[in-house]
């Protein structure tokens, strides 16, 4: 059985790269933010692979974006554009943002052809943004797991309010989806793809999802903030594992009327259950449900008073470590010199 402190710890991994090495990241990120947060909790395998990781640079910005696996790094057939630097255990991108989403392009597809990662045998073809939310610089999502950047998506809890307290619609991820199938999910989740705003990538996942009408998203639905955490991929998302991914995801809440009934409207959600909260923290304990929805269901329980420092002797770490500072920039910014 899983604390909740545990829950946060399975999906949010304590790395800290400014006490191992001084690179590009020491000029652009303050010393007390970085990845992890307390080295006495890493272990030396954990260091060590640390120090192994290679960063990926956007030239036209001049700072890290990204940590990638050294194995991923030889085994990329990476494309000319593209330079490394083994010594400072860089990857630069070029200096434009279309030739070095170009680079990217040339750099996946080829991989994807030759077979040579697991990864992207779930292909997408969706593009996700690379330096920040709203980058010029865009990748495939298939790949972006790879590069170790910054990803974006939108979460949401629908529940009902009434005589019985507050009931959660809670989905079960498909058995045959590549990533963490059979696992239970968050009411809507989904990633945002390069140019879509987090509210709109909402509407449009809570119809393909949970056959939510848009009208009753755009009216109801609360923005709530949102939860990041620092992942390392295991078997569970498929593919390589070991994989950085760090995530931030905007959190939203929708009450429903009691009649309400949930219904898949694609093959990605196997079904919908409607359960009481206790019913929730049981399953959240026997780590039945996708990490990262770990975290958001937490956040949920903060906000609606259920988990409180009156209940949860982690409260305050829990809290902290919902929002956590990643060591890569949220949005594009420009090297001024």
């Amino acid at each position: 059985m899983r604390t909740n402190l545990k829950l946060v710890d399975d999906c949010d991994k304590y790395v800290d790269l400014n006490s191992l090495y001084l690179t590009t990241i020491e000029k652009s990120l303050t010393s007390k933010n970085s990845f992890p947060y307390e080295l006495t909790r890493v272990s030396e395998e954990v260091k060590t692979m640390i120090k192994s990781l290679y960063e990926l640079i956007a030239a036209s910005h001049d700072y890290p974006i990204g940590f990638i696996q050294p194995y991923i790094l030889d085994d990329m057939p990476w494309s000319p554009k593209i330079t490394i630097n083994h010594q400072r255990r860089q990857v630069r991108l070029p200096e434009d943002d279309d030739e070095a989403t170009l680079a990217l392009s040339d750099t996946l597809n080829k991989a994807r052809v030759n077979r040579q990662f697991a990864v992207l045998e779930g292909w997408r073809n969706e593009l996700y943004p690379v330096t920040g939310l709203r980058s010029k610089i865009t990748v495939e999502r298939a790949g972006s797991a790879l590069l170790g950047i910054v990803t974006y998506g939108v979460h949401m809890t629908a529940y009902t309010d009434g005589p019985n307290g507050i009931m959660i619609w809670v989905p079960r991820r498909s058995s045959t989806k590549s990533t963490y199938p059979s696992m239970l999910d968050n009411t809507v989740a989904g990633g945002i793809t390069a140019g879509e705003e987090p509210f709109e990538s909402l509407v449009r996942e809570a119809a393909e999802e949970a056959s939510l009408p848009e009208g009753v998203v755009r009216r109801g639905a609360k923005s709530c903030g949102t939860v990041s955490y620092f992942h390392v991929r295991d078997s569970r998302a498929g593919g390589e594992t070991g994989l950085m991914q760090p995530e931030i995801q905007f959190v939203y809440d929708l009450k429903l009327p009691e009649d309400t009934v949930l219904k898949p409207s694609d093959d990605e959600v196997q079904e919908f259950y409607l359960w009481t909260v206790e019913e929730v923290q049981n399953a959240l304990a026997e780590e039945k449900f996708k990490p990262n929805c770990a975290l958001v269901l937490l956040d949920f329980f903060v906000r609606h008073s259920i988990l409180a420092v009156e209940n949860e002797p982690d409260y305050v770490d829990i809290v902290a470590r919902l929002h956590r500072k990643l060591p890569f920039p949220s949005r594009p910014r420009l090297n001024h010199g």
